[in-house]
């Protein structure tokens, strides 16, 4: 609660500080839609009948804007596209390289990994519950001339939805403000997979005159509770793969796990904020820059996994004792203080950053859960201090980036970090870009120290830091899209057939390869993507599967006469070869290796997609052949994927 007030302040003062500093303008016309620049209107807002304001500038497409926490810069998107086809779904993202569970938000198996976007620190763990956990890179800033909203609306599997609203306004050129919420609750097909997650999000940034001054934080607060299956049992997996027709009805099939639940829950602040100390006049470009910039980044975020039962299950997990079973929450805190100084000249060939970091961190358990528990620790934590640099370069065609921190000492975030970039672009015809990625830190926390009231489930680890080395290659083309990943891990940890933390005792070298293409004959298109996969050395551990691929045949035309309805109809082949994928445990949320099952299947997904205007609708079937193939369709080990299923959504965006 103080956080949010502290974030509440933070807007009054910088309204307040806005609204006593407007000036008067001039009346003249905004364009409000657009979208259709032949359409325009006068707006006028009267103020107790005695002065007429009018609203100046026309408002085209490229206002409307978008920024990352770099400040990366897109723009707002109302277009109907066959990779926004690919992007509705609750992740709202391209889930190629995933493998979603019959309920959206439950859970997602991998039939990828990337390892060029590993983060620094390690995180609290319990994987599965964070496949939809907003991180710092995933909040978004805007700038709108007007208040804009967007609404997405998706149906979900026998009761429940999904609605994501946006909305943001800028209350002047400088002070922008957004407040976002993503809901879901689904019941699901089968017994006990009712999942029901919230998203919240509110951003703001604000920046003097001349820039002289800017900050920009958000807000979140996330929680994820599901109710927990266990997947089915082996008598009802033999009548699933059977398909008795006895049990159509999926909410017949029994499951092992009867009153299991788990709630997982996060919140963060953050604040950034820079002053420019000089600032001065490129005599060259006569454009701004600044010649010394101090910054710093306030980070604090909470987080906490619970798994929950009205009575233990020990013919499921094994043998158990409690010691006390009145809070069996793990909990992690982190707090971070970035200091940074930086400087922009054309002598260092762009922009440069010093900085170093202040971290403090907790995670673990306010008293021993298990009685026969050997565990005699109940929290990992301490104090770390890193030092680090950015270099931002662009040279003709080339843009050069690196990023590179160390945190010296012995403490559990003692690492390093290392990411370099080159990209080479010419024009609008190809970009390139090769990436090298050196990383060393510590495994998830839940791997090190993990306590339940389960025998089993209870270690304390001294682990050492797992090591990734990542070179990557990209080519952007209007003739192919494709992509190499190189990836070399040590002490790799995992979690093996008895749901047990493990490292890897030798080295991991991952072969990742991608391409994507479309061909297209009028209003027809094929779109192919294809990735190649290769685990050279420790596939007993790291398992995926050889050869992953998605085909698209669709039509697109505009409908009608004026072209008020633009249709996108066509079907897209899923289909990936079997492999050992990991199976689900509940009681950790994590995954773990299985030698019993292997899974692979194909999958036909049919959509009719349309918009009007700023509108897309979503009409979608999917896994549309399932009634009359095998029932050999898993996403792991005991949990089906989903059967037919007809969903229906929306995209809607308001341009006030």
């Amino acid at each position: 609660m103080n956080k949010a007030l502290l974030f509440l302040s933070i807007f009054v003062f910088l309204g307040a500080h806005t609204l006593f500093s407007q000036e008067r303008r001039k009346p003249t016309k905004i364009l409000r839609d657009f979208n259709n620049p032949n359409r325009q209107q006068n707006d006028s807002l009267k103020s107790y009948g005695k002065v007429n304001v009018t609203l100046s500038g026309k408002t085209t497409y490229t206002d409307y804007k978008r920024f990352s926490h770099t400040n990366d810069t897109t723009y707002i998107d109302t277009t109907l596209s066959l990779q926004k086809e690919y992007k509705f779904n609750y992740l709202r993202k391209d889930i190629f390289e995933l493998l979603e569970f019959h309920n959206q938000g439950q859970a997602f198996n991998n039939l990828g990994y990337s390892f060029n976007t590993v983060s620094r620190l390690p995180d609290i763990g319990f994987t599965a519950k964070q496949a939809s956990y907003l991180e710092v890179e995933d909040i978004a800033y805007y700038e709108v001339p007007t208040p804009t909203t967007e609404i997405l609306y998706r149906t979900g599997l026998q009761q429940g939805q999904v609605l994501d609203a946006l909305f943001t306004l800028n209350f002047s050129k400088r002070l922008n403000v957004s407040v976002a919420y993503k809901g879901l609750r689904s019941l699901g097909a089968y017994r006990r997979a009712l999942v029901s997650n919230g998203n919240f999000r509110g951003s703001f940034q604000y920046r003097t005159k001349k820039n002289k001054y800017q900050i920009k934080g958000h807000l979140t607060s996330q929680d994820f509770f599901h109710q927990e299956s266990g997947g089915l049992t082996p008598e009802a997996l033999v009548t699933f793969i059977e398909n008795d027709p006895d049990f159509q009805n999926k909410t017949r099939f029994d499951v092992n796990l009867l009153a299991s639940e788990s709630q997982f829950d996060g919140s963060r602040t953050y604040i950034a904020q820079s002053y420019k100390l000089l600032a001065s006049k490129d005599t060259v470009h006569k454009k701004d820059f600044s010649n010394l910039k101090i910054g710093h980044i306030y980070t604090s975020e909470e987080k906490s996994y619970e798994f929950i039962q009205s009575g233990l299950t020990e013919d499921f997990f094994g043998a158990a004792n409690s010691a006390d079973p009145r809070k069996k929450r793990a909990e992690s805190k982190l707090l971070n203080n970035e200091l940074n100084l930086e400087f922009n000249s054309k002598y260092v060939l762009g922009k440069f950053k010093a900085k170093a970091n202040f971290t403090n961190y907790s995670y673990g358990y306010d008293t021993i859960l298990n009685s026969s528990s050997a565990v005699n620790k109940l929290k990992i934590e301490g104090n770390a201090i890193s030092f680090g640099a950015d270099w931002n370069a662009k040279i003709k065609n080339f843009q050069l980036n690196a990023d590179a921190s160390i945190t010296p000492g012995k403490g559990r975030l003692s690492g390093n970090y290392l990411k370099a970039e080159a990209v080479f672009k010419k024009d609008s015809i190809f970009r390139m870009k090769g990436t090298l990625l050196v990383s060393s830190k510590a495994s998830n926390f839940n791997t090190l120290l993990h306590q339940s009231e389960y025998d089993a489930y209870n270690w304390q680890n001294n682990f050492s830091n797992v090591n990734t080395r990542d070179l990557g290659f990209d080519f952007v083309s209007k003739w192919i899209n494709a992509s190499l990943n190189f990836t070399n891990l040590d002490n790799y940890t995992y979690f093996d057939e008895n749901s047990q933390p493990q490292q890897y005792a030798s080295q991991i070298t991952y072969l990742k390869v991608k391409a994507n293409k479309e061909f297209k004959l009028g209003k027809f298109a094929l779109d192919n993507t294809f990735m190649y996969q290769n685990v050279s050395s420790g596939s007993t551990v790291f398992r995926v599967p050889e050869f992953v691929s998605r085909n698209t045949f669709y039509y697109t035309d505009y409908w009608f006469k004026g072209k008020p309805l633009l249709v996108n109809i066509g079907v897209t082949f899923k289909y990936f070869t079997a492999y050992a994928a990991n199976a689900y445990n509940p009681l950790l949320a994590e995954f773990r290796l299985q030698n019993e099952q292997q899974i692979g299947f194909p999958t036909f997904d049919v959509f009719f997609n349309a918009q009007v205007r700023r509108t897309r609708l979503y009409f979608k079937v999917d896994n549309a052949t399932s009634d009359f193939t095998s029932k050999n369709y898993f996403s792991a080990p005991n949990y089906p994927y989903r059967d037919l299923t007809i969903r229906f959504g929306l995209v809607w965006n308001w341009f006030i």
